[in-house]
């Protein structure tokens, strides 16, 4: 177990964090989250003893071992198993027989041990650090932005991965759904302190919002007695007659623990322009094919219609064309065969991976903002910049000293610049925080046009989009509906969620294909079984997150009366509260073992699917 007491970091003047005090129980699979810059990196090396604080105490115990998987993989030696051997200490140095056994368990095969580490995909380079953090056997594992640059089947199997691991974990990344389908408890460091709570991101922030809207009513409340207190020393403390009691009305202030202004950390809060059009279809794409020679085609044969209104997104593992797909729609590249016709009032906005790269490293966040429109008047791009959260000189810094989330967000800025009917969004949540993909969320969801995004990320997938392109070992397919739809209906085919590393020839193997139709039974049976778990959880988190709008309401009514000295409405909103806080409290119980029973089957079921591998 691990613990902070009342640990203070500072840089110089600045303060990331004060006073931090919590503890990492046995079991704890816990998610940080907080603002870019807010210091969850420096907690972590604080932990590893790569910094120390500035006050304070990181207790460790003794014999508690740490593995940390880095955000950036660096591989040194030439075969999975000497870099998997690399974590070995002096006394097991030539334990291979434990390292093999381990890189097997996370689905390498013999032939594998052999191959370099830079042959495989991101989603299997991870699967190599985790094997040299596992052959240590430790006791916690802190992940910072593990999920980085990984496709969704690599993600799911990586969620699977860490909900089985019997130890602790501590999660940093910026994609809401992983860390909730990982972690039981969600700490926060929120302006320099820390708030920690059982459950997931939506408790923790319903919970932030509803303490921060009670100190705000305090403080307002100690504000009046304080300016009262003020007023009658100012008055009193000259007059003979009354400057004793002017004195003790002093000591009352001086005693006071005076509450400070919360000063909220700002936030991306926008919605894009929209280009009004009486069009009904936006984009229609016909037939179209793509290669970067004829013998290497991506995609062949693909329609499809965007209507206004309509999201679509196109989902997939890496590498097999979901971004040349986007770019061919956007018309960067040219189809080998087929039609992109756009209606003749279509304007597009076009957030691209390498678009990053096309910024002026000399250029200012204005610049690029007034670049990407020089109509705009210096007004509408500082009030872009302020949308952007770059507000006041920050609208003023270099490209070049931006990080990678600011660069997002200036490239955002630009497509908020121009009205646009249709957006393409290429993985638009990379380097942005929680807070902002739950803006960026939100005004995709607001917008009156059209989108298509390529994104790994579920729970944007599940929020926004309508229809889906799903590429697979098949090719591309067009599916008309959402993606709980599609996991319900036909869902990942297991042997995508395996993800074997570059593929290798194949021989006719009668027994393998009949296990492959197991395999596609079986996956089908848990889809049917798990689903009443799965919408149990779903209805209790609606209930849940309803009931917590109506306690909120009724708190706020309970301080009108409390106000107004009405006694009676007191006690019938004092029970009101007390009632429905305690539905909530067990339904949020139920929840859990819901989701606990769910866990246990999706478990059960990965047990079956992976006896038919032999």
């Amino acid at each position: 177990m691990i613990q902070f007491s009342n640990v203070s970091k500072s840089y110089g003047s600045q303060e990331l964090f004060n006073n931090l005090t919590f503890k990492l129980n046995p079991g704890n699979k816990m998610g940080l989250v907080g603002r870019n810059g807010s210091g969850k990196s420096t907690m972590f090396k604080l932990i590893l003893g790569e910094e120390e604080p500035s006050e304070g105490q990181v207790i460790i115990p003794k014999n508690y071992k740490i593995g940390a998987l880095r955000q950036h993989l660096i591989f040194t030696e030439k075969t999975v198993r000497d870099e998997a051997a690399l974590a070995l200490d002096e006394e097991m140095k030539w334990d291979t027989y434990r390292v093999e056994k381990i890189l097997f368990g996370l689905g390498f095969t013999q032939k594998d041990l052999d191959r370099d580490p830079l042959d495989f995909s991101g989603g299997y380079q991870i699967r190599i650090n985790l094997a040299k953090l596992l052959v240590t056997e430790p006791n916690l594992l802190l992940l910072d932005e593990p999920t980085n640059y990984l496709d969704i089947l690599s993600l799911r199997w990586l969620k699977s991965f860490l909900r089985a691991f019997q130890g602790e974990v501590l999660l940093v990344t910026h994609d809401r759904d992983f860390m909730d389908g990982v972690c039981n408890h969600t700490m926060g460091i929120i302006r320099r302190d820390l708030f920690l709570i059982q459950g997931d991101t939506h408790r923790f922030y319903d919970q932030l919002k509803e303490n921060e809207e009670l100190y705000a009513k305090q403080k307002v409340s100690q504000d009046k007695k304080v300016k009262e207190l003020e007023e009658f020393i100012a008055k009193n403390k000259a007059r003979a007659s009354t400057a004793a009691l002017a004195q003790s009305k002093v000591k009352q202030l001086e005693k006071m623990d005076r509450m400070e202004d919360i000063g909220f950390d700002s936030t991306l809060k926008f919605d894009f322009q929209y280009k009004d059009t009486p069009a009904k279809v936006l984009l229609d794409v016909q037939d179209i094919s793509f290669g970067y020679t004829p013998d290497n085609v991506l995609f062949k044969n693909i329609s499809f219609t965007i209507e206004k209104g309509h999201c679509l997104a196109i989902i997939g593992k890496n590498g097999v064309g979901k971004s040349t797909l986007l770019n061919n729609l956007a018309k960067e590249l040219t189809p080998l065969s087929g039609k992109v016709e756009y209606h003749g009032t279509t304007a597009t906005g076009h957030f691209g991976q390498t678009n990053i790269s096309r910024l002026d490293p000399k250029s200012n966040v204005m610049d690029e903002i007034y670049a990407a429109n020089p109509k705009l008047s210096a007004a509408s791009v500082r009030s872009i910049c302020g949308a952007m959260m770059f507000s006041g000189d920050s609208a003023e810094k270099k490209v070049s000293l931006l990080s990678g989330g600011e660069k997002s967000r200036v490239m955002l800025g630009q497509i908020l610049s121009r009205p646009s009917n249709l957006l393409f969004l290429d993985e638009p949540t990379h380097h942005l925080d929680i807070d902002s993909i739950e803006a960026l969320t939100v005004a995709i969801k607001n917008f009156q046009g059209s989108s298509i995004i390529v994104s790994h990320s579920e729970e944007l997938l599940r929020r926004v989009a309508d229809r889906l392109i799903i590429f697979s070992k098949d090719g591309a397919e067009l599916f008309d509906g959402g993606y709980d739809m599609f996991l319900e209906k036909k869902g990942w085919d297991e042997d995508e969620v395996e993800e074997s590393a570059p593929k290798k020839k194949k021989t006719s193997n009668p027994m393998s294909k009949e296990n492959k139709k197991l395999k596609n039974i079986i996956t089908k049976e848990r889809s049917r079984a798990t689903s009443p778990l799965r919408k149990e959880v779903e209805k209790a988190e609606k209930f849940i997150m309803e009931n917590e709008a109506q306690i909120k309401k009724y708190h706020q009514e309970l301080v009108e009366a409390s106000n107004t000295n009405d006694n009676s409405k007191v006690m019938e909103l004092s029970k009101l509260v007390s009632d429905l806080e305690a539905e909530v409290e067990a339904k949020f119980e139920r929840m859990e073992e819901a989701q606990a029973e769910l866990d246990a089957l999706m478990e059960t079921y990965e047990v079956k699917l992976k006896a038919l591998e032999g």
